[in-house]
């Protein structure tokens, strides 16, 4: 049965985050996904190991889960064989239940997830010929009502725990082979484990551009991706990694200070009038702020730009003006940037269309011009609803019994 204690809908205010740190078990053991080592050895003495003993285990353990990706306490090798079950009795090495998977025609592939209390939530994973990028979710649902954004029709459910965060990753890195030689098995210790193969795109890059406003569930973000930046964990460089936001700008700078990650804004309009209608969060935190806001971010420079999202819709933002406004105003406020321009990806009952090629060119040339690069955005993903905006749990749009019945038909076959 699903927790159904919902996060209150506060509208432009500020959501309370649920303080949970690790999703309840009906089995009662505990997930060590998402917990850092001293939280493990917290754990390990607590159910009755030794301090020593316990800091020892929790060392060991976190090296398996992290630079392994082993799922089962058996596979832990340097752990005495007897200690194994004590483990499996108390713990568990979790990954988000995988609900459905799909494949784009481009490669693109998207997951349907679900977390140990039954909520939904999807994660989209990008291959390109140099890098392979997963999109990963932070909420179930969003607060924000976007109203271009597929996922902001959904109501917020919860945020997801750092075990839910990073356990997307694991879980991406299961599906494309990317630990040393996959599952580990018979794996010599002596084996260099910098050595192996994956069957599929290597995953470089991540960035927090799924499911929710990353900034809104801030500590839990921070530390899933102090796991994923952590040497001994993922060891994923703080480059190579982007959190997306639509524009709360009192967490801006704590981002900056605290993760260190590359910052990516939502801005899709240069107006107020506009952006209050397309991005609602603009009437708590408006253009101007939003913008001050970037420029004192913390490690911003030309080497490390500022990515501004801008969402093309016929009609509504893409003028010749609004090209030359979105250049003065990042002229104006100094900033180092870079702008993703992205063809609006339609959803079953959108308002709005999609700009001409023409126009979107015509923009892209105009912001060039200015001095800002200004690429295209090529739509990914869109035949498995996996593009920008359109992630919305399928549960909301397929029946478990067709869900059921779609993994029965492809099992017969």
């Amino acid at each position: 049965m699903a927790d159904t204690n919902l996060m209150s809908i506060p509208g432009q205010v500020d959501p309370v985050p649920v303080a949970r740190d690790i999703t309840p078990r009906e089995d009662g053991r505990v997930d060590l996904i998402g917990l850092p080592k001293d939280r493990i050895r917290e754990l390990f003495e607590t159910a009755g190991l030794e301090p020593k003993q316990a800091k020892l285990r929790s060392k060991q353990v976190f090296h398996w889960l992290y630079h392994r990706g082993v799922t089962d306490f058996e596979a832990m090798t340097d752990i005495a064989k007897t200690m194994r079950p004590w483990l499996a009795e108390r713990f568990v090495i979790g990954r988000p239940e995988v609900v459905e998977a799909q494949h784009s025609t481009d490669g693109t592939r998207k997951w349907l997830l679900k977390t140990a209390d039954g909520h939904e939530f999807e994660m989209v994973f990008i291959p390109d010929a140099d890098r392979g990028t997963l999109c990963v979710s932070s909420q179930v649902g969003c607060t924000l009502n976007c109203r271009f954004c597929h996922t902001g029709t959904m109501k917020l459910v919860r945020n997801l725990t750092p075990g839910e965060i990073v356990g997307q990753v694991m879980l991406a890195r299961d599906a494309l082979g990317e630990w040393p030689k996959g599952s580990m098995a018979g794996l010599d210790d002596a084996e260099d484990e910098g050595h192996y193969t994956s069957d599929g795109r290597l995953l470089t890059n991540i960035v927090m551009m799924g499911m929710g406003e990353p900034l809104y569930n801030f500590d839990n973000v921070k530390g899933a991706l102090k796991l994923v930046m952590d040497g001994d964990g993922l060891a994923l460089s703080k480059r190579r990694i982007t959190l997306s936001t639509s524009g709360v700008v009192p967490m801006m700078d704590k981002c900056g200070e605290e993760i260190g990650v590359n910052l990516a804004v939502s801005l899709h309009a240069v107006t107020k009038e506009i952006r209050d209608e397309i991005v609602p969060l603009n009437k708590k935190y408006g253009i101007e702020e939003l913008l001050e806001a970037c420029a004192a971010y913390p490690g911003a420079s030309n080497a490390r730009r500022i990515t501004f999202e801008y969402v093309m819709l016929k009609d509504k933002n893409d003028t010749d003006e609004h090209a030359h406004e979105l250049v003065r105003l990042l002229k104006h406020y100094k900033l180092p940037a870079k702008v993703n321009l992205i063809p609006f990806n339609p959803w079953p009952g959108a308002e709005y269309e999609t700009s001409t090629p023409e126009r979107v060119k015509r923009f892209s040339d105009i912001v060039f011009e200015g001095g800002i690069s200004a690429p295209v955005r090529t739509p990914r993903g869109r035949d498995i609803d996996a593009a920008c905006g359109q992630l919305k749990t399928a549960a909301e749009k397929k029946s478990r019994a067709q869900r059921d019945r779609e993994a029965a038909e492809a099992a017969s076959a």
